[in-house]
């Protein structure tokens, strides 16, 4: 089904506008909801006048043919009368169309950058069911199709789906908008001997017909479609969580993941109960471009996390809180991703702080706000792209994808959160998330809310908060909060020491987190020479290191200083690692200098096969 979506088309009390003006810009606060319906411009679909209320899936997945073919039917409602429905489509073959029942004439029309084809079928007042034939194409953005050597075993072939921000089109005809949520239903055929998984109810092993049946009974927008096929055993952890993970991975996986249902226990002491029934994980094989995705039942993630020592586990308790921020109250647009990946952060550092305790908490905040400046600085500072609510009319939906929403929109909760005293503030998103549950939201609307439920007119409060130079002003507010210090300082110490002359073997180390261990490299001058960088991987053997945050790190440190005793296990790094947040940098640390670029083309011409579509278009730019 659609939920409403808003524009703002009246100003907030006079006490908040006039204190949440920009005062570089004079931007000022807009916010009331109305029943209009504010338009995604990245959906070439009319859903907002064409009811889809459920979806129903009928598709073989072929590994010859590398290719998904089948029929999507759509259940509407024509409530407006209209004679055309539109869905997105990008790259699919359309080769019939049925309206109840009945053939009809169906038109594709030119495809649009960024946005696909519309595909245009002819409706009627009674019209209530839409069926669809198809086959996706060869530039189905949304599909990794792994030959078996870019698996794990290197036996079987894999296929997984990467439907955020708008790819859901190139894999089902659909409208593609984060704003209009619908239930499904499917029916997968896969080859015999592979498991079939999607974002709904999950088998838990394979079974003899290759064939398997999905219900998601909950609405949900086009993004959070997912499918995966493979050789993928299962493992419990409690009663409502388990993790899949081919079978060579199954162990580690779920040792990993010991503590993901004491993640689920403390998220809902936090903000209400987890609605979705079971939350399991499926490690995907290393071409996975992201960390993790937030499917709701079954979040996708990058075997990267696997560290074998449970300390890169916090990605899990941020793909778990995107079960109330993103999964269950939603962006209305992609220019409102803030709403959806800034709460999520937030909501993330709460979990960890209530199993690891404060101080472990404000390390992942400082990382952070670390990741924030830097982002800024490569935007520039007076970007409108380091805006909250940014514009992506005419873009592509992923120019939204930065530190920006996540650490902006977190910090800015964080600062909401100290003005107001946390137990309020813990109360306020409780409700929020309970009277928005299933449906979706613009930060707009968001303003009225914490208006009307939060600040209430207080002048005092709205001028501390100053919220336009957060949501409508560039760069980093200067009443951006810091964490505490407490760990950091001391790793900052020992940093200082080793600049100083101090032998590694010396510093004191002794039980540091993986986050202390990156606050050492981060703090690390770009001019470290080779033989600092000798001496540290002597002592602490960073170049044969586990954990891939650390590994990553230290190799960047190792192009610019041309430690050359890296390079070996970091060509190894770049061959079985997908996550552009890991590949990007060190080929973009290479790129700059004449060494570095005949390194950097050499090795992507090696592995580029092995990365996601999305991170080969990237890359492909940079690598040239």
């Amino acid at each position: 089904m659609i939920m409403n979506k808003y524009i703002y088309t009246a100003l907030l009390s006079f006490i908040l506008l006039s204190a949440c003006k920009n005062a570089t810009t004079s931007t000022t606060v807009v916010a009331t909801a109305t029943d209009t319906v504010e338009k995604d411009m990245h959906t070439l679909s009319n859903a907002d006048s064409i009811t889809l209320k459920h979806l129903d899936m009928d598709i073989k997945v072929d590994f010859d043919q590398k290719k998904i073919s089948g029929k999507a039917t759509w259940t509407i409602d024509n409530n407006n009368k209209l004679n055309n429905l539109k869905l997105d489509t990008y790259d699919l073959t359309v080769d019939s169309v049925f309206v109840n029942g009945k053939k009809v004439n169906a038109i594709l029309d030119s495809p649009i950058k960024y946005m696909g084809s519309a595909l245009n079928i002819p409706v009627e007042v009674g019209s209530t069911e839409v069926t669809i034939f198809y086959k996706t194409g060869k530039n189905a953005t949304a599909l990794q199709w792994l030959d078996p050597q870019q698996t794990h075993a290197k036996k079987y072939p894999f296929l997984y789906t990467q439907s955020e921000s708008v790819y859901a089109r190139s894999w089902l005809p659909c409208a593609d908008g984060p704003g209009i949520r619908y239930t499904y239903t499917a029916r997968v055929s896969v080859p015999k001997g592979a498991l079939a998984l999607m974002s709904a109810e999950n088998p838990k092993q394979v079974n003899d017909s290759g064939i398997y049946h999905f219900k998601m009974d909950l609405p949900i927008p086009a993004y959070l479609m997912a499918l995966a096929v493979g050789h993928i055993d299962f493992k419990a952890i409690d009663n409502r969580t388990g993790v899949y993970a081919e079978p060579g991975m199954i162990d580690k996986a779920r040792y990993e993941f010991d503590g993901v249902g004491k993640m689920v226990n403390a998220a809902e002491k936090l903000y209400g109960p987890y609605r979705w029934g079971r939350y399991d994980m499926l490690v995907l094989p290393p071409g996975f471009p992201i960390g993790g995705m937030e499917n709701p039942r079954l979040t996708f993630c990058t075997p990267t996390i696997i560290a074998g020592d449970r300390s890169l586990v916090s990605l899990i308790a941020h793909e778990l809180a995107h079960s109330w921020s993103g999964n269950l109250v939603t962006n209305a647009t992609w220019n409102d991703f803030w709403l959806n990946e800034g709460f999520t952060d937030y909501f993330e550092r709460r979990i960890m702080e209530s199993i690891e305790g404060k101080d472990y908490a404000d390390m992942l905040w400082e990382l952070g706000y670390q990741d924030l400046v830097t982002n800024v600085n490569e935007l520039g500072k007076d970007n409108k792209d380091t805006w909250l609510k940014i514009n992506l009319d005419g873009r592509d939906a992923d120019d939204g994808f930065s530190d920006i929403p996540y650490e902006k929109g977190s910090h800015f909760l964080k600062l909401i959160e100290i003005n107001v005293g946390r137990e309020k503030f813990d109360a306020f998103l409780k409700k929020y998330f309970d009277e928005h549950a299933f449906k979706t939201i613009n930060t707009e609307n968001f303003l009225s809310y914490l208006n009307a439920n939060l600040i209430k007119g207080d002048s005092t409060l709205a001028k501390k908060l100053d919220i336009s130079a957060w949501v409508y002003g560039p760069g980093i507010p200067a009443n951006c909060p810091r964490a505490g210090n407490v760990r950091f300082a001391k790793v900052d110490a020992q940093n200082g020491k080793f600049l100083k002359g101090t032998p590694p073997a010396q510093l004191d180390t002794t039980g540091w987190s993986s986050n202390e261990w990156q606050q050492f490299l981060r703090k690390m001058p770009d001019s470290i020479t080779r033989e600092q960088m000798k001496q540290l991987d002597g002592t602490f053997h960073f170049t044969q290191i586990g954990n891939s945050e650390i590994a990553d790190l230290w190799f960047v440190m190792a192009i610019r200083a041309g430690y050359e005793p890296a390079y070996t296990a970091m060509e190894q790094f770049l061959g079985s690692v997908g996550r552009r947040k890991f590949i990007e940098p060190l080929y973009a640390a290479m790129m700059k200098t004449p060494n570095g670029k005949e390194m950097a083309k050499r090795l992507y011409a090696k592995y580029r096969m092995n990365y996601h579509p999305l991170a080969q278009a990237s890359l492909d730019k940079e690598i040239k």
